[in-house]
């Protein structure tokens, strides 16, 4: 019996960058978020003046956000009840199998045969089942991802036009740059106060398990520089 596994993947964590890359060139100085101005947060506060480009570290967004720790708490969640039912499932196929070992001194080895094929076939479509939740936590992962990444776009947009920047960019991707143009700390700050922990976020899944409100998509593709 396969074994939960983590439910974000490399691959997807490399689409998720390629992603922010691609939405942050994208993002205008126009992007505006209404409740940035009027909970009393200062602009300019804690951000760079004077920089055309400003960078942030992305998995610092997700992980630390109350956002991110919150579709990450999910996710734990579901991973960690596929793993309990596949132990008790994988428990009850070994009481099974030594029921059926005991048996075969009892049985013809027709009988026996055809009990073991049914057993094997047994496992089999457990274990694509199983499989099929797996995959399923994969992908819900990589669906908050997204559904995170639409969400917070507008946050930065409004950080960078308060920085008077042009451009945000992953810290990963840059070869050499100064601390003082990395906005990680403030976005995360100001995720949190816009977002909170994403339960009225576009996207989220609301309480009753109605049909999630559809989250804004990304733009997709860059501008070509002039």
């Amino acid at each position: 019996m396969a074994r939960a596994r983590t439910a974000v993947r490399g691959g997807a964590a490399g689409r998720w960058r390629g992603a922010v890359l691609a939405l942050l060139l994208a993002l205008a100085p126009g992007v505006g978020v209404a409740q940035l101005s009027s909970g009393g947060l200062d602009p300019q506060a804690a951000l760079p003046q004077g920089s055309a480009v400003l960078t942030l570290d992305q998995d610092r967004l997700f992980i630390e956000s109350l956002f991110g720790k919150a579709l990450q708490a999910r996710t734990s969640e579901a991973t960690a009840a596929l793993a309990a039912e596949n132990l008790t499932i994988e428990t009850r196929l070994e009481e099974e199998e030594r029921d059926l070992t005991a048996r075969r001194a009892l049985l013809s080895p027709e009988e026996f045969t055809a009990l073991a094929d049914a057993f094997d076939a047994k496992v089999e479509g457990i274990r694509q089942a199983q499989d099929a939740k797996d995959r399923d936590i994969a992908q819900t992962a990589e669906a908050d991802r997204k559904r995170f990444l639409s969400a917070i776009f507008p946050v930065l947009g409004e950080l960078m036009s308060d920085a008077g920047a042009v451009a945000i960019l992953p810290k990963s991707t840059v070869f050499m740059s100064l601390n003082a143009i990395d906005v990680t700390d403030e976005a995360i700050r100001r995720i949190d106060l816009v977002l909170g922990d994403g339960s009225t976020a576009p996207g989220a899944v609301p309480e009753d398990g109605g049909d999630p409100e559809p989250a804004p998509a990304p733009p997709a593709e860059p501008p070509l520089a002039p």
